[in-house]
């Protein structure tokens, strides 16, 4: 992946993760990750996998797709 689509899906894994009003912690549990894990991908240090990222966009409620645009 790019450096510009790794902001990107760090940058939409926060906004909507904050627009839900939900924790990293709560994120965590929801997609089945360590809440390290969470934190790493919002701060730009981790890439998540394509099962991962879809683990995420799952329990934020999207299609894995919208956390690339």
């Amino acid at each position: 992946m790019t450096n510009s689509t790794i902001k990107k899906i760090k940058e939409n894994i926060k906004i909507l993760r904050e627009n839900l009003n939900i924790s990293q912690e709560k994120l965590s549990e929801l997609a089945d990750v360590s809440t390290d894990y969470i934190s790493l991908i919002e701060r730009g240090k981790r890439t998540p996998s394509i099962k991962r990222l879809c683990m995420i966009a799952k329990a934020l409620g999207v299609e894995p797709y919208e956390l690339l645009k």
